[in-house]
Parts: structure tokens; C-alpha cells; sequence
């Protein structure tokens, strides 16, 4: 089973990459936000435990997102893989997620990181901004915080999956398609070596 963490600070490029990742090796997308809202939505004991924390204004904690995360392994379990978004954001997360998917016989594969600097993720943000209508991508303000948050919680995450052989950054300045080319190459290269 092919497992990728994709990985990238807000205005990175990974919703463009990771459609083009899930077409290409037939990946189950896990984003923590959409199995939020589908939970919440089918009405399940998970999703309305995390609708009452929402309503307080409350973050969902681990264990009710890994169990969110565990229903979907368990619905899919035939298929090639997986590709994690937005998860795992803490050290605590990647640890728990080794443990759930070594459940299931199998890991993460590699965690790609893109890699953009700070003015072009601002630069990009405020672009997207101009015409996606969400707020937080048409104040300059925002965005850095948003960046510089990302940085910080992220790093030691990146650092788990690196002492493990299986963190790979990627420069995500340039065309799309050649990201997305070296994107693959490094998951051949650790499909490969995972072999």
C-alpha cells in the first residue's frame, strides 16, 4: 500500500498536487477537514462528539480524528493507498498514526514536503484571495501568521518522519508539472526502497 503525507504551509500547492497524485497511483485522499464534516454529516458517534466541540469553539482532539481515520482504512481497505492531508500536524499525530496503520500492516510510505518561501506563499495567498472570496487569503497580516504558525508546529513533524528515512523535500516554485514529475520520482524512489 502506497501511503504519501503531503506536506506544505498554506498556498504550497498541494490541493493542485495531490489531485494530480490521487489520478495518478489511484489514492484514497484523507483530509482531516472533509472527514470532519462527513462524519458530522452521517450523523456518526465520532462526528457528533466533534460537532459538540466545534459548537464550543473547541479543537477535536487526536483520538476522535484517528478514529475518524480508522473508519476510513477500515471502508477501504483495498485499496492502493492513501494520501494524508492535514494530518498529521504534531508529533503526537504521526505517532499515532504509525500505530493505527501498523494495525492495518502497513506505514507511511514518504512525507513530501514543498517547499516555497514565505514572500511567494504571501504573494500566492493574496492572489488566490482576489478570487476564491475566503477571507483569510486577502489579509497580508493573516497570512504571515498563518505561515509562521505552520512553520512551527510543522517542523518537529517533518523531523519524526526524517530520523525514519522517509521525509523528502520538494521545491514547490515553479511549473506544475515538473513539481509534480520530482514528486513522483521521490515516491517511486521510496516505494522502492520500501519495496
Amino acid at each position: 500500500m502506497l501511503n504519501l503525507v503531503l506536506f506544505g504551509p498554506p498556498g504550497a500547492g498541494k490541493g493542485t498536487q495531490s489531485e494530480k497524485l490521487i489520478k495518478k497511483y489511484n489514492l484514497v485522499h484523507l483530509s482531516t477537514g472533509d472527514l470532519l464534516r462527513s462524519e458530522i454529516a452521517a450523523g456518526t458517534e465520532l462526528g457528533l462528539r466533534a460537532k459538540q466541540l466545534m459548537d464550543q469553539g473547541l479543537l477535536v482532539p487526536d483520538e476522535v480524528v484517528i478514529g475518524m481515520i480508522e473508519n476510513k482504512l477500515k471502508e477501504n481497505q483495498s485499496v492502493a493507498g492513501f494520501i494524508f492531508d492535514g494530518f498529521p500536524r504534531t508529533v503526537p499525530q504521526a505517532q499515532a498514526l504509525d500505530l493505527l496503520l501498523s494495525n492495518y500492516n502497513t506505514h507511511i510510505t514518504v512525507m513530501i514536503a514543498l517547499v516555497v518561501d514565505d514572500e511567494e506563499l504571501t504573494r500566492r495567498l493574496l492572489l488566490r484571495g482576489q478570487t476564491s472570496g475566503r477571507p483569510d487569503d486577502s489579509n497580508e497580516e493573516l497570512i504571515r501568521r498563518r505561515v509562521k504558525e505552520y512553520n512551527d508546529k510543522t517542523t518537529p513533524v517533518a523531523d519524526f518522519y526524517n530520523q525514519q528515512g522517509k521525509f523528502t523535500a520538494i521545491d514547490g516554485i515553479g511549473n506544475i508539472d515538473e513539481i509534480f514529475d520530482a514528486i513522483c520520482s521521490k515516491i517511486e524512489q521510496a516505494a522502492t526502497k520500501a519495496g
